[in-house]
């Protein structure tokens, strides 16, 4: 199976491998997964504070949703969580509006401002309590805080090191045999499941050069590496093209495992390069794995740095770049992922006129209802807005499917100008209005009025136009694109999941509670944000009656 460089013993080989049932079926028993670790003594812990009083959250992301039984906030709001069973979604209030969010989404602030305190207090209670086998080759006197730098300096290094070998044993022992075998894999494949891996190896190679020029190996405390992330800071950016891959690797991956001949091929690959005891798709995660962990490095490098150090300053901004590389990546990867969600989204809508939204948008801002006065009767419309990066687009609600959207028109946000109106009569319009809003084109030709039921609702959508333009321009400066590939794609994906006959309206399975009851329960065994990316569930053969249990009275 495997085409190496020199003579090799092949019986030696078969006898390390296995028979062939034998492997394959140890490989499907012990396949390599990453499952999230806890259990339910977080959340029993979580419900008992919830119970014993008020219990906020602090919103880490924005969570932007096209649902109205979703709650929306952007980063740094406080969220008050009502109910927190349920381990993915929980149910939470802002101002006025409740509804869903993502746990991941925030963190807990529970009688405490900053609660990463407590956990740098836990470990600096940790590291003390370890301190006798912490003396090492540099002798007990070396005090504790010197101590501490110099052992997370020697985990840099060592972490650096083994993440090279991983590298040169993908290229070494995965890439260079597959590519000998132009029988069973294209060239198109190789990239899809390796990604820039090759250009990630040849890169780290040189930053660990760089960080060995820096090391000091007699004393590892005295060392300054903190300039060679600021050195590298932008070639750390090429781990976005990856880490934006690796989904679709995880796939096409996993398709050729189900054929034994790949599952021996790569088992024979690691054997032969005498690679660790891992599966490939573990070894294909280890760059996401360690983007991330370089800003973690860095942290804990800074906290055992005395300010007169003279790696301190570097150190602090290496911090903050390698943080902001991380951001940016983990943007990105979360805008590829929204592309699908967005062409759903567009499927589901009835009515659909123009160019697709993908044309033009990769991102929703923000959503929610808005009364739309037109000129030359000045007759308001209540329309649902979605606000993406260059476009507004706006629809209408089925008067008895209220989930059922029909397409209205949008706006070009590129050739719009957003005015705050104060309250009272509009000279444009001779209405009196309340909570507005004008949307205007620079030569004043087209003027759009838009009026909110709250002012706190005003202000949050004058908010998001401003983000909207700064999204738009933070692309244009980082460069960030949308191929036309992923847009076609991510339109196939949706057309499928909504073959021709079936009803377009975006459905959940507990979207019947929420019609009848002000606080649902969740369902936990399909998290919500995973629905949306599903094909349309089944119907019963006569859906009479299930369609009429979905009907709402009738709402202007």
């Amino acid at each position: 199976l495997v085409i190496t460089d020199g003579p090799q013993d092949k019986s030696g080989l078969a006898d390390e491998v296995g028979s062939e049932d034998d492997l394959y079926n140890e490989f499907r028993s012990s396949s390599n997964r990453f499952g999230h670790p806890g259990g339910g003594g977080e959340q029993l812990a979580i419900n008992e504070l919830i119970s014993d009083g008020s219990v906020c959250a602090e919103a880490l992301w924005d969570h932007v949703t096209m649902d109205d039984q979703e709650l929306g906030f952007k980063a740094g709001d406080v969220i008050e969580v009502v109910d927190a069973t349920n381990k993915e979604w929980w149910w939470g209030r802002v101002l006025d509006s409740e509804g869903w969010f993502p746990a991941s989404f925030v963190r807990l602030r529970v009688n405490q401002d900053e609660p990463m305190e407590e956990y740098l207090a836990h470990l600096d209670g940790a590291s003390e309590g370890g301190g006798a086998s912490m003396g090492g080759p540099l002798g007990p006197g070396l005090p504790c805080k010197e101590q501490m730098r110099a052992n997370v300096i020697n985990e840099i290094m060592s972490t650096e090191r083994d993440y090279i070998k991983h590298l040169k044993d993908i290229c070494e022992g995965y890439i260079k045999q597959c590519r000998k075998r132009t029988d069973m894999f294209t060239e198109e494949q190789l990239r899809t499941i390796f990604g820039n891996i090759d250009e990630l190896y040849r890169f780290q190679k040189k930053f660990l050069k760089a960080l060995e020029k820096k090391f000091n190996k007699e004393h590892p405390h005295l060392s300054e590496i903190g300039s060679c992330f600021l050195e590298h800071q932008t070639n750390f950016q090429i781990y976005s093209e990856y880490c934006n891959n690796h989904p679709n690797a995880c796939v096409q991956l996993s398709k050729l495992m189900k054929i034994k001949k790949y599952v021996f091929f790569f088992e024979a690959c690691r054997l032969l390069q005498k690679m660790i005891d891992i599966s490939l798709d573990g070894f294909l995660l280890t760059p996401v794995q360690k983007i991330c962990k370089y800003p973690l490095q860095l942290a804990e490098l800074l906290k055992y740095t005395n300010p007169q150090h003279r790696d301190y300053k570097d150190v602090e901004a290496a911090l903050n770049a390698m943080k902001n590389v991380a951001r940016l990546i983990n943007e990105r990867k979360r805008r590829l992922e929204n592309i699908d969600k967005i062409a759903q989204w567009q499927s589901s809508i009835e009515d659909w006129e123009g160019e697709d939204i993908l044309s033009r948008s990769s991102d929703l801002i923000f959503s929610g209802d808005l009364t739309k006065i037109s000129q030359p009767q000045a007759k308001g419309q209540q329309r649902m807005f979605f606000l993406f990066d260059h476009q507004l687009v706006f629809c209408k609600k089925d008067l008895l499917r209220r989930d059922i959207l029909y397409y209205k028109g949008r706006l070009d946000m590129d050739q719009m100008q957003v005015v705050d109106v104060e309250d009272g009569k509009d000279k444009d319009f001779n209405v009196s209005v309340k909570n507005a809003l004008k949307l205007c084109s620079p030569g004043g030709e087209e003027v759009h009025l838009l009026c909110a039921k709250k002012p706190e609702q005003k202000q949050r959508w004058l908010r998001a136009f401003a983000d909207e333009r700064e999204q738009v321009q933070h692309d244009l400066e980082t460069g960030f694109t949308i191929t036309e590939v992923q847009k076609k794609q991510a339109m196939l994906n949706a057309s499928k999941s909504h073959p021709t006959g079936k009803p377009k309206a975006v459905t959940r399975p507990y979207y019947d509670f929420l019609l009848r009851q002000k606080h649902p329960t969740l369902p936990t065994s399909l998290p919500q944000q995973q629905v949306i990316m599903l094909a349309e569930p089944k119907r019963k053969t006569s859906n009479f009656w299930h369609n009429i249990g979905r009907l709402t009275p009738f709402k202007k």
